[in-house]
């Protein structure tokens, strides 16, 4: 068999499909670019082969193929597999043909109608045709198939019309593995008869389809009607077929639809879209035209649903030109003539594609199409053709479009923004013609027509409402780069909304209107998308409020944009302090804190006070003394007592250190509270370091203010005590004992200051019993100190105890002074006679000794010999101490053995008098021992290895850190 190949053969094209270089929309011009020419929707392809003998009739379903060649062959493709072809020889000898062909939804059954009113059946899994004894003697004109029961097997009930007008239920299954050949036809029974005026009518189509909730309906269709059987299959009866549905139509007829003109046949074509089970749309094909509409499952009596007539196309001659065939997609539906196919687009009726077929073809004989793939065949006794339906929908836009469907014709075109553009500004301009304004405003901004066009239609209608719609929905359409456009639009709409609001205000009328618009303009201020643009431009928008007068909108933008000063300032512009105070408070903006303060605690102390508390730490208490200085010099009680409550809570209870405050506490002390000023510097301590108000100023203004205590208080801080007890002295004899003891290191002062006392007491108070308190108040007083400051006539009686004990002070003092000297006569006798033994003491040296340090003999030079024993050279020791040394030390030791070595150099005068040389050589020799005696203090103070030097040399390492590698070096 030969190899079955495609040739494409292009057939016509869908007028407008063709892309163009250039496409207009809306005044704009787009670039049309498509890499490749685009491909017609019903592309035509010729099927390469030639059949051995004439077609008779062809069917697909499910990707299977049957056709029957001549009278007694049937070939059998699957598609899946074209180059695995199957025969099936009919085997009949007589002279019966085939009449029709009927396969399943499956492409398992395929059922064969003979013109001698037999029927043959083979199984797609079978290589023999097995006859329907039960069907013989009807001329099978329609099969209605079980898509719900069907399995490979067995068709389950199916509904058969005859060209008698009868439908018969009946039965197919075929039995694997069975020894015995058994009839497929299970049974085979009438369920009910179909009429028309003329009387018996043959059963053109059958169509099964199941609704909600269990309904079964079934539409059958004869040359001018078409019948609709509704009935409910009693759950769990579905394989007992369909005699229940008829069955309720037993008495009357079921419901119809009829039209005058016929041909002698019609033919129904179902639409069912993907991953759909049932039929979303419908297409029959009779005398009149052909009746498109949509399937309603929902609907209670009728599936039917937005029924119309379309009428075949003007060159299509009923009575010599008859349609053949019918095939429904999802916007179209073809009709086959004797020489062309032409498709009709459903949406409007006109005809959008023709494909006439070349006279060498023969004429077309049917047309089908497979409901599962979705595939166009087309056949004549010689050519077999297949249409590939490619992008149906590309231009089913401009159909709805054109309808004035705009909403379907925007579902269809939403993936190509010029063909949306285009459904956009006619739906636009739609509504304007008809007055919908808005509506047309909300269209008019998703296009790309030019923006001034737009407005200004709007503003010649005057039809604001409609304009700010449209600017509206034009700003929410613009891209955050594009902030020239936002800010002209924002500024625009801010105007008109001020217009409208004014417009409105003052009809009462309309009020609600007014809330309305204020809301929409609320909204349209605190709208996260425009925060950004309105605070950029936000002095504009102050301007356009102003000019307006609409302090109300003003202060609510205000807030917005967290231009809270402007919002504190309108309150207070209007005394409206408290709600001043609320807005800073509740925004808890210390700027703001200090700019309103001064204003707002002249009319609000004890709230601002206790905003400023609630702050605490927040609030820099310094920034807010010019506020409180301005209000407290009123002079009013009242108004001082909020200032110190407030400086108090920033001494007390935040601890504030800051002198400025300290000092305008001191001052509200001062000027109101002397009781508290005392107790508050005690408070703060004598400590200077501590303490943080100015000492000076604290002590000028309590001198100011007549505070004497307050300033004894200061005065001894800073420690001028003879100031203090000279003030406290005309306050208080006992304070200015107190201030007399505070000297404690100092006795000389002490005892100035407790003679002040004295003096004050017996000159100015002439109290000679509180003179002598003061005496045994003080140690440091004796009876002569304050006897200068009596008259010269006082008896002595009141001081004869006094000198008897002064008196003897001075003898016990006496003998102490006795006993201390024999004690140190003692001590001088005995360091004399330890002077002495240590000049006798001495040490012996042998022969053989060695230097502790070298290791040389230890007499070849000078040494030294210390007490634990050790022995060094003199150079020895000084070349170990001397790098141990501090740098001072250091420094001396060289001097001292510069001046050595120049007392050691001969005289270079040559004439020197004996007298004169003897005294030279006197002081010389002398200065010299001396020189030594003070190395050998600095060199010879301890021994190297048991003094303090070997305690602190031991953390330095044993080989000098600059001079380690070289010694490892050495060492390798």
């Amino acid at each position: 068999m030969k190899e079955l190949s495609e040739r494409k053969v292009i057939a016509g094209k869908e007028p407008g499909s063709e892309p163009g270089r250039w496409l207009d929309v809306g005044g704009r011009r787009y670039v049309n670019a498509r890499l490749e020419k685009e491909t017609p929707v019903f592309n035509k392809q010729r099927i390469d082969f030639t059949p051995p003998e004439k077609i008779n009739s062809l069917v697909v379903s499910c990707n299977q193929l049957c056709m029957s060649l001549g009278r007694d062959t049937l070939f059998r493709i699957d598609l899946g597999k074209a180059d695995e072809p199957n025969q099936v020889e009919l085997g009949r000898k007589d002279e019966a043909r085939v009449y029709k062909m009927f396969l399943d939804h499956t492409g398992s059954h395929l059922v064969i109608a003979l013109n001698t009113s037999e029927c043959l059946y083979l199984n797609r899994s079978a290589q023999k045709v097995r006859t329907l004894s039960r069907w013989k003697g009807h001329l099978i004109e329609s099969v209605g198939w079980n898509k719900f029961l069907g399995s490979e097997t067995n068709t389950g009930p199916i509904l058969v019309g005859t060209a008698q007008g009868q439908i018969y239920e009946a039965e197919i299954s075929v039995s694997e593995g069975s020894l015995f050949s058994t009839n497929p036809d299970q049974y085979f029974r009438l369920v009910y008869s179909l009429e028309e005026e003329a009387g018996p009518t043959q059963v053109c189509c059958l169509e099964i389809e199941r609704g909600l909730d269990g309904k079964c309906f079934i539409i059958a269709t004869t040359r001018k009607r078409l019948f609709q059987f509704v009935g409910k299959v009693p759950e769990g009866t579905e394989q007992q077929g369909f005699g229940f549905v008829f069955g309720m139509h037993a008495d009357h007829l079921p419901s119809f639809r009829e039209f005058p003109a016929s041909f002698g046949y019609s033919e129904i074509a179902f639409y069912t879209p993907k991953l759909r089970s049932s039929p979303r749309s419908f297409a029959w094909m009779m005398g009149n035209g052909v009746l498109y509409g949509t399937l309603d499952y929902g609907r209670p009596d009728s599936i039917l649903s937005d029924e119309r007539v379309w009428e075949y196309p003007s060159d299509v001659d009923v009575a010599t030109n008859k349609p053949i065939s019918i095939v429904l997609t999802q916007f179209h539906f073809l009709l086959l003539l004797p020489d062309r196919v032409k498709a009709v687009c459903t949406l409007n009726g006109q005809v959008v594609f023709q494909d006439l077929f070349l006279e060498k073809f023969g004429s077309l004989k049917r047309m089908i199409k497979d409901p599962t793939v979705g595939q166009i065949w087309i056949h004549t006794e010689k050519v077999v053709f297949r249409y590939h339906v490619q992008r149906e929908s590309r231009d089913v836009w401009k159909m709805y479009m054109n309808i004035n469907k705009f909403d379907l014709a925007k579902e269809y075109c939403k993936d190509r923004p010029e063909c949306l553009d285009i459904v956009l500004a006619r739906e636009a301009e739609h509504s304007f013609q008809n007055k919908r304004y808005l509506d047309s405003a909300k269209c008019y901004a998703l296009t790309q027509n030019y923006f001034e066009e737009i407005a200004l239609k709007f503003i010649e209608a005057k039809q604001e409402e409609a304009l700010m719609e449209f600017l509206l929905k034009k700003l929410a359409n613009l891209k955050s780069s594009e902030k020239t456009q936002t800010t002209l639009l924002t500024t625009w709409l801010t105007e008109l909304y001020l217009n409208r609001l004014g417009a409105l205000e003052g009809d009462t009328s309309k009020r609600n209107l007014y809330d309305e618009t204020r809301e929409k303009f609320c909204s349209f201020l605190s709208s996260p998308r425009n925060k950004e643009c309105l605070f950029n431009n936000r002095a504009s928008i102050y301007e356009l409020l102003a000019s307006h007068g609409d302090t109300e909108h003003m202060v609510y933008f205000s807030v917005i944009m967290q231009d809270y000063e402007r919002v504190v300032a309108h309150h207070c512009q209007h005394d409206d302090y408290d709600e001043a105070l609320n807005v800073i408070t509740r925004h808890r903006d210390e700027k703001l804190f200090y700019k309103f303060s001064p204003v707002l605690i002249q009319h609000i102390p004890k709230k601002v006070v206790d905003a400023w508390i609630s702050m605490g730490t927040k609030l820099d208490a310094r920034k807010l003394i010019p506020a409180l200085v301005n209000y407290s010099q009123s002079g009013s009680t009242q108004q001082i007592s909020e200032a110190i409550r407030y400086m108090e809570f920033c001494v007390h209870e935040l601890e504030e250190t800051e002198q400025a405050i300290h000092n305008y506490l001191l001052s509200l002390y001062a000027l109101c509270r002397p009781d508290s000023l005392l107790s508050y510097l005690e408070q703060a301590g004598t400590n200077p370091n501590r303490i943080h108000y100015d000492l000076k100023y604290a002590l000028r203004l309590c001198a100011e203010h007549g505070h004497h205590r307050a300033c004894v208080h200061v005065y001894k801080v800073m420690e001028l005590y003879e100031e203090a007890v000279d003030l406290a002295l005309q306050v208080d004899v006992d304070l200015a004992k107190s201030c007399a003891d505070l000297p404690e290191e100092d006795e000389e002062l002490r005892k100035k200051l407790w003679l002040k006392i004295a003096r004050h007491v017996v000159q100015e108070e002439k109290d000679v019993k509180k003179a002598m308190a003061c005496l045994s108040s003080c140690n440091l007083l004796k009876i002569e100190d304050v006897l200068p400051f009596f008259p010269d006539f006082v008896t002595i009686d009141h001081f004869k105890e006094a000198i008897c004990n002064s008196l003897e002070d001075y003898n016990r003092h006496i003998e102490e002074l006795k006993r201390e000297m024999e004690e140190a006569t003692q001590s001088a006798k005995r360091i004399r006679e330890d002077i002495q033994e240590m000049r006798n003491k001495y040490g012996s040296v042998e022969p053989q000794e060695k230097c502790a340090a070298c290791d040389f003999p230890l007499l070849n030079r000078p040494f030294y010999l210390f007490l634990c024993g050790h022995m060094f050279h003199y150079d020895c020791l000084f070349q170990a101490v001397f790098p141990n040394l501090p740098a001072y030390k250091q420094a001396k030791l060289e001097d001292l053995q510069k001046k050595l070595g120049a007392t050691s150099q001969p005289s270079k005068a040559h004439h020197r008098p004996k007298d004169t040389d003897a005294t030279s050589l006197g002081k010389g020799q002398q200065s010299r021992e001396q020189i030594k005696a003070d190395i050998d203090d600095i060199v010879a103070a301890e021994c190297v290895y048991c003094g303090e030097l070997m305690i602190r040399s031991i953390d330095k390492p044993f080989i000098d850190p600059q001079k380690y590698e070289e010694e490892r070096q050495s060492w390798l």
